[in-house]
This record gives structure tokens, sequence and C-alpha cells, in this order.
């Protein structure tokens, strides 16, 4: 009996859909594996079927994939796994290996914006994607680390912007 792999993914423009036909391939590349594409929610975008939180069950292992918005997964994505609930109360997907892959969409990746990020030293917010801070209760201020960062971002954008106002 062939070990059954399920590629569960939302997409918006293709880029997950395209990830998710060469994760199958992946897949496929391993004897003994029968991958199967499945799309969740939402309207389809193609011949792939869509499944329903129940199907989960038949899978051996599952890789979710999502587009992010604004640095959290797709709310079409969290309403479908919000839907499995009653699978991981009766345990029915215990003992799944399971697998993300997404999309990331409108984020600004930059190395130097990294500057700082991981020094560990002293508590601080942001992200490789931009800047952030940790308020608490209100009372905290940015910490110099946190305020350099998001400097950086506005020089960072600011020169993006710049030159495409320019070749416009």
């Amino acid at each position: 009996m062939a070990t059954k792999v399920y590629i569960i993914y939302y997409s918006t423009y293709g880029h997950v859909e395209k990830l998710a036909q060469e994760i199958k391939k992946g897949a496929e590349s391993v004897q003994g594996v029968e991958a199967k594409l499945w799309q969740m929610g939402a309207p389809p975008k193609s011949d792939v079927p869509v499944i329903t939180p129940n199907e989960l069950v038949e899978a051996d292992g599952i890789i979710f994939g999502f587009p992010t918005r604004f640095g959290m997964m797709a709310a079409q994505f969290k309403a479908f796994f919000d839907s499995t609930g009653g699978l991981w109360r009766t345990q029915a997907l215990a003992g799944k290996p399971a697998g993300i892959f997404t999309a990331l969409d409108l984020k600004v990746v930059d190395k130097k914006l990294q500057r700082g990020m991981f020094e560990m030293e002293m508590i601080k917010g942001g992200s490789p994607y931009g800047a952030g801070t940790f308020a608490g209760d209100g009372s905290r201020q940015p910490s110099e680390i946190e305020l350099a960062q998001a400097f950086h971002q506005g020089k960072y954008i600011a020169g993006i912007t710049k030159k495409l106002k320019q070749t416009a």
C-alpha cells in the first residue's frame, strides 16, 4: 500500500499552487509514495479537487501551503485550519507528519534591516521583513535597536520609491 502525502493549498495568484506542484513532484520522487494535490476553501482556481477537513484523516502526511497577508496566513487558510478542530480533539491527525510552505506578500526583505535582529542581549521587536517594537502595557518605548531598524526601513523604502518614480 502506498504512503499517501496530501499537499493542500490555498493560492490567490498561482504562486502557492506552483510551489505545491513542485512539492508534489518531490514527494512522488520517493518510491512508494503517492502524492495528491488538494485545494482548500475559497473558489477553486484550477481542476485540483477541493478537500474537506474529514478527508485529512486518509493522509499519512500533510503539507499545507498558503500565501501570507501583511505577515499573517491568509484568512481562507486559517478558516480551513480552524475547521479541523474536531479532528485534533479526537486525535484523528495524531502522528501524521506535517509541514508548511508559503508565499510572502507585501514584505521588504533587506539584509541590512536584520542588523541587530539576532542580538539576544535585550528585548526587541521586528522581523527580517520590517521594523517592530514590543509595547507591553504601553509604558515601554522603542529601544535604540528598534529605532535604528525603523530608520533603516524608512530610508530603504524611500530609496526604492525614489528610484521607481525616476523611472516612471
